[in-house]
């Protein structure tokens, strides 16, 4: 009979692995968070929200900053992979993405992008007209239950999606013969029976989560590795007891 690890062994896992390498996880986190702050930062400047024109540029851009996204997630995968393992780290693996089949990254990354912004596309919609009719108390005031009710949308979608691909990069890293079609596919089945688990571990940090925001972002400097190497812990767990992963 499968045994699979509590949440509190995974985290405890995590922790356990964590221990002297909380410099290498922190820096890759700096790197990823600067850079996509950069871009982030520089299209909002250079692009005229207030326009449709404008927001229909911002939001492509975006989405193939998104895409490109998955060449770090896969190089993340890969470091905590290693970390929990018990291999040396380095802020190099982060971008073992760019070397390690970057197009398979790239179309997973660019999957999970399309559907996301395919559920956010009301509530896209809706801020612009929120933005036109700033000046404008009853319009906005008509428009807050449907921009609500879009931004319930969006979130159970990408609630979903973290659930259902979880698994995905990691897979990548363990199973490199696979396309990425097959790869996502290989995520939904192994995540089959185990979503609520995932789900639950992923509710369990919200403290550590408020605390991070209460603390002006210090604090997530080590709640966010600390929750990546659970996840990988996680992971591990689920490929070591379940046979499906193995064939």
């Amino acid at each position: 009979m499968n045994r699979f690890k509590s949440s509190a062994e995974l985290k405890a896992s995590a922790r356990e692995h964590l221990l002297g390498h909380y410099g290498t996880v922190i820096g890759a986190f700096l790197i990823v968070s600067a850079l996509m702050g950069i871009v982030t930062i520089a299209v909002s400047l250079i692009v005229d929200l207030g326009t449709i024109p404008g927001t229909i540029i911002y939001y492509a851009i975006m989405f193939l900053v998104s895409i490109l996204t998955g060449l770090f997630s896969s190089g993340s995968a890969y470091l905590y992979l290693k970390l929990i393992c018990g291999r040396p780290v380095s802020v190099g693996d982060l971008f073992y993405g760019f070397q390690l089949y970057p197009d398979k990254a790239i179309v997973i990354q660019a999957w999970i992008t399309l559907i996301t912004y395919l559920s956010s596309l009301p509530q896209i919609v809706l801020n612009y007209m929120m933005m036109a009719n700033a000046n404008h108390l009853g319009k906005m005031m008509n428009l807050m239950l449907p921009y609500a009710l879009s931004l319930i949308l969006s979130g159970v979608v990408s609630v979903m999606l973290s659930l259902f691909y979880a698994q995905t990069y990691f897979l990548l890293h363990d199973f490199p013969q696979y396309t990425a079609r097959e790869l996502l596919q290989k995520s939904r089945r192994l995540m089959v029976h185990h979503k609520g688990r995932l789900f639950y571990l992923y509710v369990s940090f919200l403290p550590l989560l408020l605390l991070g925001l209460l603390s002006w972002g210090l604090a997530l400097l080590w709640v966010i590795p600390y929750m990546a190497a659970t996840e990988a812990e996680f992971f591990l767990d689920l490929i070591k007891n379940n046979a499906e992963a193995a064939v």
